[in-house]
């Protein structure tokens, strides 16, 4: 394999698929790239075994003996490291031997190292295609970027440490939740022919966001054990969580009646400035709800440090008391898009709803959060 291309577009679509090569693994070739010959496109693979990426390359390939279809697996670390430290315009001719022998030419050097057979490379899952949703990137995009955050990290619940699409004819649901906070984004233009539901795994729901391009087209291709993102000239596969989600919708309760509105902006930076002085332990941070006014406020005994701030609000009922994690409402409120809030409220230990004063056209964004037990501060 013998092909001349450009260091910055060569170091683009290794910082594309490096995301699914393991740090550490017991397989040494799995820390590798697979360089792959498919015609005009140099096909650069990786895979961690649960999730796999690929990325085409156009480059001047020449002939040096190799047949097309030739493969190299070539140690990421080192590659990346290299064409970092190289200008992004500078030419550069890569080649291989039949002992896997990779070297690197450019005006300012040559640098070697030693690679794999790309046959003992793992082949990557292929999807039979059974179901296929075709959706603007930027939508999915969104379903990420909204809700992978509350996502748990609790093994014990595997089917909670993904993001479930629900998916069907009408409209659907893109939901995640870790028992503390729970997200629900309906997507009325994320529908399918029929019926279906599956679980992303985190990482690769986090990869394919990064890969997505908001402004294309993508498509979900989901069959009996993996999903796939496909994006033009990347694609990101994974295997899905073989679990039964839980029953999210008989958590979300539906007699909050009081209700607080209050600017968004102002809530969340209070929060975050009131929630550096609460209990490192428990993160609680007390709020004083009244008609016009919420005074929010958290101590550290064993810093002996405190702090209070007031933020004007219009609340719709008799003054109350909550306690709320400092960070699990800061994710919350930064994972919502407008000028205001709503907070949808009942009693001090039954979970409240937040939900933008107003909705967006083209989606519906619920956000669940779980009160803590107010005390006098842990």
């Amino acid at each position: 394999m013998k092909f001349t291309t450009k260091s910055g577009d060569l170091l683009d679509a290794l910082n594309t698929v490096k995301g699914a090569v393991p740090s550490k693994s017991t397989l040494p070739i799995l820390e590798c790239i697979l360089f792959e010959q498919k015609g005009d496109d140099l096909v650069l693979s990786a895979t961690d075994l649960e999730i796999s990426i690929v990325r085409k390359l156009p480059v001047q390939f020449e002939t040096n003996g190799t047949p097309e279809g030739a493969r190299v697996a070539v140690p990421s670390k080192r590659l990346t490291d290299t064409l970092r430290a190289l200008p992004d315009d500078l030419p550069i001719e890569f080649s291989t031997d039949s002992d896997f022998e990779i070297r690197m030419e450019t005006d300012q050097g040559h640098y070697k190292m030693v690679g794999h057979d790309g046959e003992d490379y793992p082949e990557l899952p292929e999807l039979d295609g059974e179901h296929e949703i075709t959706t603007e990137g930027n939508l999915l995009k969104r379903s990420i970027d909204k809700t992978a955050f509350a996502v748990s990290k609790d093994a014990l619940r595997p089917a909670m440490m993904g993001v479930y699409f629900q998916l069907s004819p009408d409209t659907s649901n893109v939901v995640a939740t870790d028992g503390h906070r729970l997200v629900k984004l309906t997507l009325p233009e994320l529908s399918t022919a029929q019926d279906l539901d599956f679980i992303v795994p985190e990482k690769a729901t986090k990869l394919a966001g990064r890969v997505v391009d908001a402004d294309e087209m993508c498509t979900i291709t989901v069959d009996e054990g993996h999903v796939g993102f496909d994006f033009g000239n990347a694609r990101v596969i994974a295997r899905l969580i073989d679990e039964t989600y839980p029953n999210y919708q008989a958590v979300i309760p539906d007699e909050n009646d009081k209700r607080l509105t209050i600017g968004r902006e102002d809530m969340l930076n209070a929060v975050k400035r009131v929630g550096l002085y609460s209990s490192s332990m428990t993160n609680q941070i007390r709020l004083d709800i009244e008609s016009d006014q919420v005074t929010i406020s958290a101590e550290d005994v064993e810093r002996s440090s405190e702090a209070e701030e007031v933020v004007y609000c219009d609340f719709d009922s008799d003054d109350m008391e909550i306690g709320f994690n400092s960070e699990y409402l800061t994710e919350v409120l930064s994972n919502v898009s407008c000028e205001e809030v709503v907070f949808e409220l009942s009693s001090p230990n039954r979970a409240g709803i937040v939900v933008p004063q107003e909705q967006e056209e083209d989606e519906e964004i619920l956000m669940l959060i779980m009160p803590v037990m107010l005390n006098t501060y842990a």
